[in-house]
């Protein structure tokens, strides 16, 4: 597969910088975006000194930051353009200082992040593919217990969140077909730090609650990821795919 270039955010951890590992191994040209954390980023370079690979550490927060780091990507290296967007981005409330959050706080800060910043760059990227004539495509990451639901305080937030960003992803690919795949993955239990250090009871429930008793990890979304913005995926499109090992109903 020739080189291309993959623009990512939320890079700096989790299924972001799974994704990010999983298009290096490729060879492809990484525009990663990232927040605090660093190290992780700093590592990957280091880990593939042969690929180009530009950080940019910024919130994501504000509208006029998210135009900003789209054109600064767009325009990134010898030729204008996006190949594949993989927006990765979200916010971490159930460790850490959030975790004490108010729930009208974290629904704030889901909001913000998730659901009104991925939709904008979405938005954005779609319309310079399309306005240049050009293919790409775009992922989006929702969550697989969306369509059925969960108890809970967090549930109900990442419902509320993850709903409209699967809803968002299926409208826009209504618009940008056939220039523009849109495709949302919907994970199920996946091990990032919330999982490593989950309870006990948590860890029993995600093994029970899938039909390969395992946790899912980020590279087992990244592979999917990889495999949705390839050519190889070239008539998969307003798709919301659940990789969780598949759900067992009790």
């Amino acid at each position: 597969m020739k080189q291309r270039k993959i623009f990512i955010t939320g890079a700096s951890g989790g299924i972001g910088l799974a994704a990010a590992r999983r298009f290096a191994q490729n060879g492809d040209a990484l525009f990663l975006q990232g927040f605090q954390n660093r190290k992780p980023l700093e590592d990957l370079q280091l880990e593939f000194p042969q690929i180009p690979i530009q950080c940019r550490f910024c919130g994501l927060g504000d509208p006029e930051q998210q135009d900003l780091l789209v054109e600064e990507a767009w325009h990134w290296r010898d030729r204008p353009g996006l190949d594949a967007v993989v927006l990765a981005a979200g916010v971490d409330i159930l460790t850490g200082e959030r975790k004490s959050w108010s729930f009208e706080k974290k629904l704030d800060a889901l909001w913000r992040i998730d659901v009104q910043a991925g939709i904008r760059i979405a938005r954005n990227i779609a319309e310079k593919i399309q306005n240049a004539d050009q293919k790409g495509s775009i992922l989006m990451i929702g969550w697989d217990a969306v369509e059925w639901g969960m108890a809970g305080d967090s549930a109900e937030l990442f419902a509320a969140a993850k709903g409209a960003v699967t809803a968002f992803a299926r409208s826009l690919a209504q618009k940008t077909g056939p220039n523009v795949r849109v495709n949302c993955i919907a994970p199920g239990w996946i091990q990032t730090l919330w999982g490593q250090n989950a309870p006990a009871s948590w860890q029993e429930h995600a093994v029970k609650d899938s039909l390969m008793a395992r946790w899912g990890t980020p590279e087992d979304i990244a592979h999917a990821i990889f495999f949705l913005a390839s050519p190889e995926a070239d008539f998969l499109n307003a798709l919301t795919l659940p990789v969780d090992g598949g759900k067992r109903f009790l």
